[in-house]
């Protein structure tokens, strides 16, 4: 540098003297350079100028440093001596087979730790039901490569992300912020090179796909299922499990034939419309029925103990969360009469919320919501009593189709059971092929001719409703996967339903309300202009009184006897020791009947305060012809 005495008013204001300056590493040095250029300046009465040059250079001279370091940065890459996964943007982090260390370009260090192995993100995974993220993590460890698949939140704060300690990731407190901030850099540097992968937690069909035999989704279920999504695979010999079945059905066994047929309608649920039911084979003599439900087992999954299928020893979360994980595919459970003590408590409204298709709205510890479990699927069981048994609700009987074991009825089932454990899994992927090739259309055409032939039967119609999608089902299986024409007839499936004259007169009265509520929404509904028979209100008809007179008179029931006995079944909210209970409507107090409904109607609920203009039923006159009504009823899904 030219010497201070030297400088002139031209030399101390140009660049190249502030140039020698700011290139000074030593920071010291560079300040007492300035602060005596600043006395010069001074002395030539420049000093304004001098202090506007050196601000200048500064902003340039910073704005300079940051461009190099973005450009340092962007060329930085992950390198690993096993070339395993393509390079990485990792911007200031040096990241090799030593670990991940970080780069200051300022200082030319590298010795802060972020992680003493190689560790970056190679997957993200999107639920389709929840939206939330997972992301794969692959590691190296003693010379090998692992992947570990965790949740987002895991790797986002300092910590969630000290658990991963626990699987093998070398991170601690310390440098747990790093770690966090490393794969976040890494993340997001490379957007373009870290495949989003749609996931879900849930079987069946899902966006036009099957789970688990479509690519494209993956699953990201909780751990527990693991077992149960590993085991829906195919196994062993195609040949060996079809010529087991063929042979089979040429001895025309119903029972083996219909819970076959109920197996492949679980996946038709969701196509139809219809709504979940179960399957109960049930008879006192050991004639095959678990090898029977093993076998329907074996068309999609791996049939041995402890795979696929469950028995009772759960509770009803459990099976909730196992009815939304198999979500179309077939639930099975082994034997009833094994159901554990907290089972036993509440097997009725265990087998209701299994045929609702919905589970129980509950709070996580975050004070949020779970995502609600639902399902559409068919529960397959066996036992040595009719599972209707055990409950007492009538509407049971609407949602189980159950089949008696004959004595014996299995031939050779040590045979079959050696055939299926070692084959297995080849027919459910071939059905759903088959459906793919059919369409919706040609298959709810199947299922609507067959259910027209049933419901000309006096038997009950939700019933009716089921079997036809079992026999349609076993038609498509008949003629598209077995080929051998060994259908079950109409006739004998019809044996399965119960006869409507076989309820009790309290529990026809109840279907019989029901149907009438749901056949006329619009005497439910304060938008409408007619006269009102009450509102619906959480899960609740409430059902004026004379409106309620009027229904029984045309039924042909009893009110006293029916209210008594659904008071029993808890069907009821009573008050003041009647079998009745007041609402305000309108500003004035009614009395009402409130029946529990089984299934919401689809129409909008009526409020008090709507129904101050709502017409008084007491002037209701119109009689409907009932039993007309339900022979000419055609539901469609």
């Amino acid at each position: 540098m030219v010497p201070l005495d030297q400088l002139t008013k031209e030399t101390i204001l140009s660049s190249k003297v502030l140039a020698e300056v700011f290139d000074q590493e030593d920071e010291l040095y560079r300040a007492e350079l300035l602060a005596a250029l600043s006395i010069r300046a001074t002395e030539l009465k420049v000093k304004t100028e001098f202090r506007e040059m050196v601000k200048a250079y500064r902003k340039v001279d910073s704005e300079t440093k940051k461009k190099k370091q973005k450009t340092a940065m962007a060329e930085n890459w992950t390198h690993f001596s096993d070339h395993k996964y393509e390079p990485m943007k990792c911007g200031q982090w040096i990241v090799t087979d030593e670990g991940v260390r970080l780069y200051d370009p300022q200082s030319g260090r590298q010795d802060v730790i972020a992680c003493r192995h190689p560790i970056i993100p190679v997957r993200r995974m999107q639920n389709l039901q929840t939206e939330e993220e997972q992301v794969t993590l692959a590691f190296k460890r003693n010379g090998r490569w692992r992947e570990l698949t965790i949740p987002k939140t895991t790797v986002t704060k300092a910590s969630k992300i000290c658990d991963l300690s626990a699987r093998s990731i070398l991170v601690t407190s310390e440098s747990a912020k790093l770690l966090v901030r490393y794969l976040a850099d890494v993340e997001a540097d490379n957007e373009e090179n870290i495949p989003v992968i749609l996931s879900s937690s849930k079987m069946g069909w899902i966006r036009g796909k099957f789970l688990p035999y479509d690519n494209g989704i993956e699953f990201d279920g909780a751990a527990r299922f693991r077992q149960i999504y590993e085991s829906i695979q195919s196994h062993g010999s195609r040949e060996k499990w079809y010529q087991r079945v063929l042979d089979l059905r040429k001895k025309r066994c119903f029972e083996i034939q219909f819970m076959m047929a109920a197996s492949f309608a679980s996946v038709l649920i969701s196509i139809i419309g219809g709504l979940p039911f179960m399957v109960d084979l049930w008879g006192q003599t050991e004639g095959g029925k678990s090898v029977t439900l093993l076998l329907a087992t074996s068309i999609w999954a791996n049939p041995n103990k402890g795979m696929y299928y469950r028995d009772y020893a759960s509770t009803d979360v459990g099976f909730e969360a196992l009815a939304d994980f198999l979500n179309h595919l077939p639930v099975v459970l082994d034997d009833t009469s094994k159901r554990c003590q907290s089972v036993e408590k509440r097997f009725e409204e265990i087998i209701y919320n299994l045929c609702s298709g919905k589970g129980k709205t509950r709070s996580n510890k975050e004070l949020g919501i779970n995502r609600e479990n639902v399902w559409e699927c068919i529960t397959l069981t066996n036992g040595e009593k009719p599972i209707t048994s055990y409950v007492s609700q009538g509407g049971a009987i609407n949602r189980v189709l159950e089949v008696e074991a004959g004595e014996h009825f299995f031939p050779d089932p040590q045979g079959t059971m050696d055939t299926i454990k070692h084959n297995y899994g080849f027919a459910g992927m071939d059905f759903i092929d088959v459906l793919k090739d059919m369409g919706k259309e040609e298959i709810c055409r199947i299922q609507k001719e067959l259910q027209a032939e049933l419901m000309n039967d006096d038997k009950m119609q939700k019933q009716a409703i089921s079997l036809s999608i079992v026999l349609t089902a076993d038609k498509i299986a008949t003629e598209r996967i077995f080929k051998d024409g060994e259908y079950i007839s109409v006739d004998e499936a019809k044996e399965v339903l119960v006869d409507r004259n076989e309820l009790s007169d309290n529990e026809r009265c109840y279907r019989f309300i029901l149907d009438k509520v749901n056949m006329n929404g619009h005497r439910f509904d304060a938008t409408t202009k007619c006269e009102k028979w009450g509102m619906i209100q959480k899960g609740y008809a409430l059902i004026f009184n004379a409106a309620f007179d009027e229904l029984c008179r045309e039924g042909e029931f009893s009110k006293k006897s029916f209210l008594s006995w659904a008071n029993r079944k808890g069907l009821l909210q009573t008050q003041g020791g009647q079998m009745t209970k007041n609402k305000k409507v309108g500003g004035s107090t009614v009395r009402c009947v409130w029946l529990r409904i089984e299934e919401e109607p689809e129409f909008v609920p009526v409020e008090s305060e709507q129904m101050e203009k709502v017409t008084s039923y007491r002037g209701y006159t119109e009689k409907l012809n009932y039993i007309q009504r339900e022979k000419n009823k055609k539901i469609n899904f």
